[in-house]
């Protein structure tokens, strides 16, 4: 029994060495204790840890019995001091083993949630990183859209420059072909005149021809 819990406290003195530094072993051991703590494994370690605790209980009681024997008899027999040193050791070794149960199950589950911590944080700095990430790109398509935006006023105000200068030519033309529609009415009246004059002449003319032509007639009777 003592060589058995000398060897499960050692055992366990090296799997908490094994937890507390950073080696190879580590991640092994984690793994096998969160296999431990799955399905039936959690029952197992209560049922071993209540069986130590109700032998180290019951050698309590015989230590206790032995004492009270002893100071009733007022004589300690070499037979009753093996006795109490043998359920002294016994009873020290195993509160060792449950106190250092106690402390591989604590530290166990301090490192799963250490771990847990780490990857929450680390998810939570790839969201930060993605959010930055996403400011900046937010943040370049502002100035891009700024850029474009000043190209946009730039090209209204050249078109709009185009457009008056276009205005100007059309309103400029606008003037030219009035002074040519009132140049050409002024012409189309003066060609009526003259068309007016022209046929006057002839009238005349044909008259003056008419009256030299009688003229000669009477000369020649």
């Amino acid at each position: 029994m003592l060589q058995l819990l000398y060897t499960v406290i050692f055992s366990e003195m090296l799997l908490i060495l094994t937890l507390l530094f950073k080696n190879p072993l580590r991640k092994l051991v984690i793994l096998a204790l969160d296999k431990m703590k799955r399905g039936k494994g959690p029952v197992m370690v209560k049922t071993v840890a209540g069986t130590v605790f109700a032998v180290l209980m019951a050698d309590v009681f015989n230590l206790v019995d032995i004492k009270n024997r002893t100071i009733e008899s007022g004589v300690l027999k070499p037979t009753d001091e093996i006795l109490m040193s043998m359920k002294m050791l016994k009873i020290s070794l195993m509160g060792f083993f449950l106190f250092l149960s106690l402390m591989t199950d604590r530290l166990h589950h301090y490192i799963r949630e250490l771990r847990f911590l780490r990857k929450a944080m680390e998810a939570a700095k790839r969201q930060n990183q993605s959010s930055q990430e996403e400011k900046n790109g937010s943040s370049e398509q502002l100035k891009t859209i700024v850029q474009e935006n000043e190209t946009l006023r730039t090209k209204i105000k050249t078109l709009e420059f185009e457009y008056e200068t276009k205005e100007k030519k059309a309103k400029a033309a606008g003037s030219e072909v009035e002074a040519l529609k009132k140049q050409s009415e002024g012409l189309l009246m003066e060609y009526d005149r003259l068309l007016a004059d022209n046929q006057n002449l002839q009238s005349q003319l044909t008259s003056i021809e008419q009256s030299a032509s009688h003229t000669d007639g009477k000369k020649n009777t």
